[in-house]
């Protein structure tokens, strides 16, 4: 890979383009995974079971679709625009409108059968055709914005930025509007949901296209003319320990952030009967990331290793969780502090996660003298997909064991003991699943900081 000298410097407009592209990104993502199953629940009448289930069927088909746009991707041949950005142009209308197509209150009322071939339709367009198809190539698009570990670093701190962003205003703002009154308890309004859907999707467009004139590939990523070999890719994969480690750590990650979102669209409204604390969780915490974990995760992780401070601050919002099980608070207040400081915990490896996969994808190209950033990256995001799946597939499961239905949201405080099962759940989930994160990047994933060294000063000389 050579360096481009006819594009302008690294700088400011890349960050905030690749903060745009995940803003974009998250608009549709965000809103599925903390709003989708209570729509349907609640709205939709599905039961969360059925919904669940079809998150987790859903990554069987991603199995394909993922590995074939990383493989699209790495065959495809660089451009004017470059290799990557014009995948988002082209992809930023299909996968908005498919995001918008899922919550269509208006067919609350058709049969069964009807609802569920229209949730399987429009879900499977969204998260397993269209998302894929623009979600890969911006993935893979940091190794092409600069060849520098160090603005690498930055990229995934300003992607993390995005996403919080498009956290605080769906988690702050989707509350205050979704929600209604009925007979003093706090619903899901379907109507507003709609509505919200598609307000989301025409932000996402924006975000999309501000991504796509900001952002400039420097690094000429040549297209892979090698026969595609599917026993030596499958070998390849199986044999990458970077790669299955940080899969690993996602997938346990994605179980215990995703749950944790999840089911806070049922302990805020549900439990604590405030669809206000639910907006200020969503806010403190994204507050917490722009001001604790964007500045100080990179330089944390120059200092100790991005591995080191992933383990450690995983860890924390484990223990936070496990003292909040114990605590058990009455005032939702108290349950925002906790949900806050395990958020944190959290953020600092979702800040670094970014720059992580350019690790594993840098350390590939030291063992094989091939550089595959889109099928690594395909491979990853299938992981993160399947990390999604599971964790609605979990939550949805978990709630319909407790006896959760949409009867509990209309009238919950004639089923205690359904209340103190879904305050349980918001605390076990992610306290256990921040605790495995720790535990297997610990024993499976090998780039340590001196690893990580070691590999940026091979490949340099290598480009040299």
């Amino acid at each position: 890979m050579d360096e481009k000298t006819s594009v302008r410097p690294f700088g400011m407009k890349d960050k905030l383009g690749y903060m745009f592209g995940d803003f974009g990104n998250d608009f549709t993502f965000i809103l599925s995974s903390s709003f989708m199953m209570k729509f349907y629940t609640d709205v939709m009448g599905i039961n969360g079971g059925i919904v669940g289930a079809l998150m987790m069927a859903a990554r069987f088909i991603d199995a394909v679709t993922d590995v074939t746009m990383g493989q699209i991707v790495d065959r495809s041949k660089p451009g004017k625009d470059g290799k990557f950005r014009p995948w988002i142009k082209r992809m930023c209308g299909p996968v908005a409108i498919s995001s918008f197509l899922i919550y269509q209150a208006g067919f609350a009322h058709m049969a069964m059968g009807f609802r569920l071939v229209w949730m399987i339709i429009t879900y499977v367009l969204w998260g397993s055709i269209f998302y894929t198809s623009i979600n890969i190539p911006y993935g893979s698009m940091a190794s092409a914005i600069s060849a520098d570990p160090n603005d690498r670093a930055e990229l995934s701190t300003w992607r993390t930025i995005g996403a919080t962003l498009a956290s605080t205003v769906i988690g702050v703002g989707t509350p205050l509007v979704a929600y209604i009154k009925v007979n003093g308890a706090t619903v899901l309004s379907g109507s507003r949901t709609t509505a919200i859907a598609g307000i989301f999707s025409l932000l996402s467009i924006i975000c999309y296209l501000l991504c796509f004139h900001l952002v400039r590939e420097r690094v000429d990523v040549p297209q892979n003319t090698a026969k595609l070999e599917i026993g030596a890719l499958l070998k390849s994969i199986a044999t990458n320990r970077a790669l299955l480690g940080i899969i690993a750590a996602a997938i346990l990650l994605l179980l215990g952030m995703l749950g944790m979102q999840g089911i806070s669209a049922y302990v805020f409204p549900v439990y604590y009967n405030s669809a206000s604390a639910q907006s200020m969780s969503a806010l403190v915490g994204s507050i917490c990331v722009l001001a604790i974990c964007a500045p100080f995760a990179t330089r944390l992780a120059a200092r100790f290793g991005k591995k080191e401070l992933s383990m450690v601050s995983c860890l924390f919002g484990a223990a936070v969780y496990a003292v909040g099980l114990f605590l058990k608070p009455s005032n939702p207040m108290v349950y925002v502090a906790i949900y806050t400081l395990a958020y944190v915990g959290l953020g600092m490896f979702n800040t670094v996660i970014w720059a992580m996969i350019t690790d594993v994808i840098d350390d590939a190209e030291v063992k094989n003298g091939i550089r595959e950033d889109g099928t690594i990256y395909a491979v990853y995001s299938f992981a993160r997909k399947v990390g999604q799946a599971l964790s609605s597939g979990m939550v949805g499961g978990l709630l319909t064991m407790i006896g959760y239905s949409e009867k509990v949201a209309g009238n919950p405080s004639a089923y205690p003991d359904i209340l103190d099962g879904i305050y349980n759940l918001s605390c076990i989930i992610p306290a256990v699943g921040l605790a495995a994160v720790s535990v297997a990047l610990y024993f499976l994933y090998p780039l340590n900081k001196k690893r990580v060294e070691q590999n940026v000063a091979i490949l340099e000389s290598r480009r040299q």
